[in-house]
């Protein structure tokens, strides 16, 4: 199959919006941008073998190449709109191709998100999307803006994705329909929550790295430092069927990575309204901790001692492997 016809059966789809003035199949799309609106704009690669298992479902795949994008958007509040796809492959594969493009599509339309545009070439597997969404003039959150007395708060259970690659690593098999496997494989973006706080919270990020090395640019960019309190951490059923509370292993919540959960701070004021606002979203959202003048992260265990880490989250050119 030649290029342009692997572009035309697999990712050319009629637009479906008044604002895609022109899709795939030209040398560039034209999108409308609405009056009174900014243009938020992410892009993330995802490479085979260091951010997903090479066991990992196509469909699974495609569904995660977009949902790590989204949610970035949903960390800045934002509307998705628009996605371009760069995808490399080692060969022409219909059937991986097949489900792989059905993974990211049916995420897309979940989303009302239309794909617009992209490139295909030949390599090693990796798959660039970028991510275009919207927000009301002067509205995104950001990572500064986090005050002394504002509460950290953070959306869903952290940690699972890290036990579940933990698991793959040392060589378990693992069920896909596992809980922590979907949640490793098929995060959930948080979009609905950033656009329910995005008129409550004063900064926001995703957890795509790690919870507190993720705060941590939080604090570096609002100029303050926090306490968290591990006890307040939301744990789900399936990691804690592994985990005896005694021996909890913190260091997965705290900086394990590929949760894409969001975290942000809220004024104590606000903090019912967020509780209300992400009740109708369907979203947990937890308490864990405060932010302060003093600078620096301190992170408490469960009887209030210091926790010292080793490591606050994952980093490309530091880290040999997740989590």
């Amino acid at each position: 199959m030649k290029e342009f016809d692997l572009i035309r059966r697999y990712f050319t789809q009629a637009p479906r919006h008044p604002d895609v003035i022109l899709g795939v199949g030209d040398d560039a799309a034209l999108l409308r941008v609405p009056p009174g609106h900014e243009l938020v704009v992410s892009v993330d690669t995802l490479i085979q073998g260091v951010h997903f298992p090479l066991q990992t479902p196509p469909a699974a795949v495609g569904h995660k190449a977009l949902a790590v994008n989204l949610s970035d958007l949903a960390a800045m509040g934002a509307l998705p709109r628009w996605i371009t796809l760069a995808l490399t492959l080692p060969d022409q594969n219909p059937d991986w191709l097949e489900t792989f493009a059905q993974g990211l599509l049916d995420l897309a339309r979940q989303h009302e998100v239309e794909l617009v545009g992209g490139d295909t070439t030949r390599g090693p597997l990796s798959i660039t999307v970028q991510v275009m969404g919207l927000v009301p003039t002067g509205t995104a959150l950001r990572r500064q803006g986090a005050r002394p007395g504002d509460r950290i708060m953070v959306t869903g259970t952290p940690g699972d994705a890290a036990l579940a690659l933990q698991r793959l690593l040392a060589g378990q098999t693992l069920d896909p329909d596992d809980p922590l496997v979907q949640r490793l494989d098929r995060p959930t973006p948080r979009v609905a929550a950033g656009l329910a706080v995005r008129d409550l919270a004063t900064a926001c990020i995703d957890i795509s790295d790690g919870l507190c090395q993720d705060l941590g640019h939080i604090l570096t960019a609002s100029g303050v430092g926090a306490t968290l309190h591990t006890s307040a951490l939301p744990l789900s059923p399936a990691f804690l069927s592994g985990h005896p509370v005694d021996s909890i292993d913190w260091t997965l919540p705290l900086t394990g990575g590929d949760d894409y959960e969001l975290l942000f701070t809220v004024p104590p004021e606000h903090i019912a309204a967020v509780h209300q606002a992400l009740a109708i979203a369907g979203c947990l959202v937890t308490e864990i901790g405060e932010i302060e003048a003093r600078p620096g992260l301190r992170v408490l265990g469960p009887t209030g001692n210091r926790l010292l880490l080793e490591r606050s989250g994952y980093d490309h050119f530091h880290t040999l492997e997740r989590p």
